[in-house]
């Protein structure tokens, strides 16, 4: 509880109370204390002690809190059902709406001074920032989280971490993004706080950067421990958000019936939950599942389903993304025209800033079918975007398909020179694979 408020607040609040209940001094005060005694109190010269707050809010029908710090009764079980509710209202593709039902809960709980709601209302403004693609936003309630948890276990502060994680990330800053998953992950286990749900948020989460960033193997054993986890961990939402992610380290080896499996599981899950938002990334990875495969028809249906889905919960960013993604089946479908349309609308959308590989991705792409129709300049300055995009973010495996695209173009071109630098530059990202943290692996779990 907060500290009690001032002599003179707590007075009137006490006169307040006895006179809408209609008693005396005497009535109040006794039999244990004075009407003298109650009408110092009323007057803010004297600081109740706790004991005799409690006599005075007993006989007023009050909680001893409500006296002490204007707190009405049972309000902090009252604002965590309604931040249930906002988080269901989230959870339903509403992202706008629950930001809003979000920011007034958080002022009632900073009147009241009730930090475990101020914290859970910031978690979930800056969840509800994530899905609007509204990223300093969304960092800055994270880190406002992570404030008002200081004094919590590891454990109880990794969802603030993992929020502000996901928001570099999406930011298009990979490295840091896996910084702060990996260097968590190392707190957790080195120190022996093995909370199943905390790891299992962390390694689905830090599995989409390592993929980014070519990383497959530590991808893929961040997969394994996920995996590992998933039977001990309590909550369906992150149990379903671990099989979305894992599907992406099955695919990158091949295993694709496996991954489709996966990504089943999860689409069944978020179907319980009603996670529209989380429903449509489901859809979206199915259908790259199905690209990778060749599946391309197959593929087109479930990344249209993705893009409507999220275009109807107004997850812009994610929205985007997965445009960029049904704009490559488009492209392998022979429809080029179709793709750079819906690449066009989106680019918009992102920055290097925000979503700086989905962006790289648009350019590398509007590069190819300029290609194609023979527009050697406009192809040449969608591969430069795109490089600047990727280098920024340290998408190493994508950076050196890039240069090849980019030193071949300049190569039949005649520009010899430029493409030897190019592919050099290529090389070089090629020589590192996996080089993607600040040190060596984190500590595993004791699996």
């Amino acid at each position: 509880m907060r500290e009690r408020d001032d002599p003179a607040v707590i007075g009137r609040r006490v006169q307040q109370l006895r006179t809408r209940r209609g008693l005396t001094q005497r009535q109040l005060a006794e039999p244990a204390y004075t009407p003298a005694y109650i009408s110092t109190v009323e007057a803010g010269r004297v600081r109740a002690s706790d004991e005799a707050l409690r006599h005075i809010a007993g006989r007023l029908g009050v909680a001893f809190e409500e006296l002490a710090v204007g707190r009405p009764a049972h309000l902090a079980t009252e604002l965590r059902l309604r931040l249930t509710e906002a988080q269901r209202v989230l959870a339903d593709g509403r992202a706008e709406e629950a930001a809003g039902q979000y920011a007034a809960l958080l002022a009632e709980a900073e009147i009241h001074g009730l930090r475990a709601e101020q914290a859970t209302a910031l978690l979930g403004l800056g969840e509800c920032a994530l899905e609007t693609g509204e990223l300093e936003r969304a960092r800055e309630s994270f880190e406002r989280a992570e404030a008002h948890l200081a004094d919590e276990s590891l454990p109880v502060r990794v969802p603030a971490v993992r929020g502000r994680a996901v928001a570099h990330y999406l930011a298009g800053e990979l490295r840091y993004a896996v910084y702060l998953l990996e260097s968590t992950l190392d707190e957790l286990n080195r120190g022996g706080l093995h909370d199943p749900d905390a790891l299992l948020l962390l390694y689905a989460s830090v599995i989409g950067p390592y993929m980014d960033m070519g990383a497959h193997a530590r991808a893929a054993q961040a997969a394994e421990f996920a995996l590992a986890l998933a039977p001990q961990a309590g909550d369906p939402a992150l149990i379903a958000r671990m099989h979305r992610s894992v599907a992406r380290t099955l695919i990158a080896e091949g295993r694709v019936a496996e991954a489709d499996a996966s990504l089943a599981k999860a689409a069944e899950l978020y179907r319980r939950l009603s996670l529209r938002t989380e429903l449509a990334n489901c859809h979206w990875m199915r259908g790259y599942v199905c690209a990778q495969n060749g599946e391309l028809e197959r593929a087109e249906h479930e990344l249209r389903q993705a893009y409507t889905m999220l275009s109807e919960s107004r997850a812009a960013l994610y929205r985007s993304q997965a445009a960029v993604e049904l704009a490559d089946v488009l492209h392998r479908r022979g429809r080029p025209e179709e793709s750079a349309v819906l690449l066009e609308g989106v680019l918009g959308d992102f920055s290097s800033e925000r979503g700086a590989v989905h962006a790289a991705a648009a350019h590398r792409l509007l590069g190819i079918i300029a290609e194609d129709a023979r527009d050697t300049e406009a192809a040449e300055e969608h591969y430069v975007r795109a490089l600047s995009l990727l280098e920024r973010a340290g998408a190493a495996g994508d950076l050196a398909d890039l240069c090849r695209l980019l030193g071949d173009l300049l190569r039949r071109a005649g520009r010899v020179e430029a493409a030897l630098d190019a592919y050099r530059t290529g090389l070089g990202h090629r020589t590192t694979p996996g080089t993607t943290t600040l040190g060596p692996a984190p500590a595993q779990p004791p699996l």
